[in-house]
This record gives C-alpha cells, sequence and structure tokens, in this order.
C-alpha cells in the first residue's frame, strides 16, 4: 500500500496516475453516456419548461464543478504557502484552466436556459454576477502565471489570490438564499433533501459523476504534462549550463 505522504512524491504520482488514468475515463464514458440516455429517453419533461429543462443535466454539473475547480486550488494553494511543495503548484495552476472551461460552459448553458424563461440571456442577477466574477478569477490567475512562469514568487501570489478570491464560492452557493434572484432555490444539495422529481434526479446525479469523473481524469493529466513539462526545462536548462561550462573550460585552456 503506498502511504498517503508518498503521493507527493512526482514519481510516485506519475507511476499511481498512469494506472488511475484508464478508470477514470472508463468511468466518466460509461457515466456521462448512461446519463445522456436517461436524459433524452427517459427523463420526463417539465410541465412549464418543456423539453428546454434538458439543458440543467448540462448546467447543472459545470456550475458544481467550476466551484469544484476552485475548492481544489485552494486546497493546493495552502500546499503551496505551507509546504512549498510544487507537485501542489502544479495542481493549483492546472486545475485553473479546467474551471475557467466548466464556468464558461455553466454561462453559456445557463444563458441559452435563461432566454425562453426570462425572455433574455443575461440579467445582473447575483447568482449569474457572482458567477461571473469566477470566471474573470479564473482567467486573472492563468494570466498571472503566464506571466510570472514558474518562479516560486509566481506561485507565493497566485496562491494567495485564489485564497482571497474563495470568498465568491459561499456567494454564489448561498446567493438565492441572502438575495431575491431569479434563480430558484436549492433543489437537490439542501438540508431537507431534494426536492427535484427522482426522474430527474437520477439522470442529474449520474450526469454529474460522469462529468467529475471527466475532470479528475482531466486534471490528473493535466498535472502529469506539467511535471513532465518542467523537468524537461529543467534539464534544458542544466544541458545549457552544462554546455557554456564546456565552452568556457576550452576558451581557458593554453594553445597547444
Amino acid at each position: 500500500m503506498i502511504a498517503f505522504s508518498s503521493l507527493a512524491n512526482p514519481a510516485v504520482f506519475l507511476r499511481l496516475t498512469r494506472r488511475v488514468l484508464p478508470w477514470l475515463g472508463a468511468a466518466s464514458a460509461l457515466l456521462s453516456g448512461l446519463g445522456l440516455y436517461l436524459v433524452f429517453f427517459v427523463s420526463p419533461a417539465d410541465y412549464q419548461q418543456g423539453e428546454t429543462v434538458k439543458i440543467m443535466y448540462i448546467h447543472v454539473p459545470a456550475a458544481w464543478l467550476a466551484m469544484f475547480a476552485y475548492m481544489v486550488m485552494t486546497s493546493a494553494s495552502l500546499g503551496v504557502l505551507v509546504w512549498r511543495h510544487p507537485l501542489a503548484d502544479a495542481a493549483q495552476k492546472t486545475a485553473a484552466t479546467l474551471g475557467a472551461a466548466f464556468t464558461f460552459i455553466c454561462l453559456v448553458t445557463g444563458s441559452l436556459w435563461g432566454k425562453p424563461m426570462w425572455g433574455t440571456y443575461w440579467v445582473w442577477d447575483a447568482r449569474l454576477t457572482s458567477m461571473l466574477i469566477l470566471f474573470l478569477l479564473y482567467l486573472g490567475l492563468i494570466a498571472l502565471r503566464q506571466t510570472m512562469e514558474d518562479s516560486p514568487r509566481g506561485a507565493r501570489i497566485a496562491a494567495i489570490m485564489t485564497l482571497v478570491g474563495f470568498v465568491d464560492i459561499p456567494i454564489i452557493k448561498f446567493s438565492v438564499d441572502w438575495w431575491n434572484t431569479l434563480h430558484q432555490p436549492a433543489s437537490v444539495l439542501r438540508a431537507g433533501g431534494p426536492t427535484i422529481a427522482a426522474a430527474m434526479l437520477w439522470p442529474l446525479l449520474i450526469m454529474a459523476l460522469g462529468a467529475t469523473a471527466l475532470f479528475l481524469a482531466l486534471h490528473l493529466m493535466a498535472i502529469r504534462n506539467e511535471i513532465l513539462r518542467r523537468r524537461v526545462a529543467r534539464l534544458t536548462l542544466q544541458a545549457a549550463a552544462a554546455g557554456e561550462e564546456g565552452g568556457a573550460a576550452e576558451l581557458l585552456e593554453p594553445a597547444q
């Protein structure tokens, strides 16, 4: 059994994830396939929204994963600031791109879903605005990492910004309870239990599990690529430094 602490070793991480990735990919494909079958052939249309309610099966998992990705980044940022571990930095950096992608999907599908219900693609609703802020946070963190490359200072600044931005996550979650918004209150993750019909709940949960498996697979792949990219960059710098030292030694040798 591999000790949990040993997963922080990049070599162990690469070996373990090479075994795990095929299973995550298969789980994502099977769950998503089953979920789509239930969505289009089993789940009923809504009595008010009709077939447009089926946008929910993409929109809601995307919203959950948009927030989940930021929580992953927050946990990794603590690892960067407390232990200054490069694997935590790689996890924080790579999760930002995935989080931005899922947030974008959430915003687009939400706009498409809102048009027939609200008569417009966009309103400055508390939930929509806070989700847009999350998207901008992701873009800002991505731009910061690209500007400062792989410097330790850049990693620390990105980690601090991530922790500061975490305040947006509870705002997104509880905005429908704190303010008068167009969004309905939570109907799945709520204290009194789900209020959504079982015929819609199960396809939604299966789609969410499939999307989560996809996120985990993509995130692990991205971390692996980041580890290998940094390793290649380090070896390239070492080779260049060795070449310069060799050239300088040749210049200092006395002529025969």
